[in-house]
């Protein structure tokens, strides 16, 4: 019992000492690193990068094999290896890096900046979308139309057309229909308005979206995948709706769901939460008027 009394009190006394020498910087330090880690894997575990990650892992392990066992002609070759493997892993994981590089650039810290949201303004918008989407799926007519959030689109804005108006049902159909100038390319609203039309998106490199995907869902995935923006679809050839979001596509959503969606992606949660709580405090006391 005393030589376990002995070793509790050194390991006690090993983690006081390394507590004590523990600053405030080193935790911020080491958190930090920890989320740069995290979301370069995120990234790159969506791609095709994770096989390759794989590979480097079991060379590393290879490497270390072949050093225990004093294997010379391997450790040298794994040596060399490992030395150009920076200028390698640039060369392998250049979209990778570009998009790790495009998020942290774009990225903004809800703590410092908080947009305030017109609520009315995009409630009318949502409504006027559905029921341009509504009409545009009995066509059917394709379309594509996107939601600016905290990531800027002007790269592709200057790509189009600029109108800056009102979102409007009739607008959003006179524009899509089949023989209007601006019907190839997308639709931007930023705040609430018709920012521009006919805009080029980038296409996305996701290998894993269906063989019956079109151009307008590629695009739509690929800007959801630069930006955070919501992207609406409709296909020209069977008038099905989809909502791109963070590179992910749902497709085959009816116009309740799209409406659902864009309210829920483009309101504050904290205000709908305050919606809910008033009607149910209101709720018992109109009944209580009734009676």
């Amino acid at each position: 019992m005393e030589a376990v009394r002995e070793v509790i009190d050194i390991v006690l006394g090993y983690i006081h000492s390394l507590m004590q020498s523990i600053r405030v910087w080193d935790v911020l330090d080491i958190l930090i690193i920890a989320y740069l880690i995290y979301r370069i894997l995120s990234v790159m575990r969506k791609t095709s990068a994770s096989s390759v990650i794989k590979g480097i892992v079991l060379l590393l392990i290879i490497a270390w094999g072949a050093n225990l066992l004093n294997m010379n002609v391997m450790t040298y070759i794994l040596r060399q290896v490992f030395q150009m493997g920076i200028l390698v892993l640039v060369v392998l994981f250049q979209p990778e890096m570009r998009k790790i590089f495009e998020q942290v650039g774009n990225s903004r810290l809800s703590f410092f900046y908080r947009k305030r949201v017109d609520h009315e303004g995009i409630e009318n918008v949502i409504s006027n979308v559905g029921a341009a989407v509504d009409a545009m799926t009995k066509e059917p007519s394709g379309a594509i139309i996107v939601f600016e959030r905290s990531v800027g689109l002007n790269d592709f804005a200057v790509t189009g057309t600029k109108v800056d108006a009102q979102v409007s049902s009739e607008l959003l159909q006179n524009m899509f229909f089949h023989n209007s100038p601006l019907h190839d390319g997308a639709v931007l609203i930023r705040e609430g308005r018709l920012l521009a039309a006919a805009c080029m998106l980038p296409l996305s490199n996701n290998i894993n979206l269906g063989r019956d995907l079109g151009m307008r869902h590629r695009a739509a995935v690929g800007i959801s995948e630069r930006s955070d923006a919501v992207a609406v679809i409709v296909s020209e050839q069977n008038g099905s709706i989809s909502v791109a979001v963070d590179g992910m596509l749902k497709r085959h959503l009816s116009v309740e769901t799209l409406e659902m969606m864009l309210r829920s992606e483009l309101l504050n949660n904290s205000s709908q939460k305050k919606k809910k709580k008033k009607k149910k405090k209101t709720g018992p006391n109109m009944k209580k008027d009734r009676r």
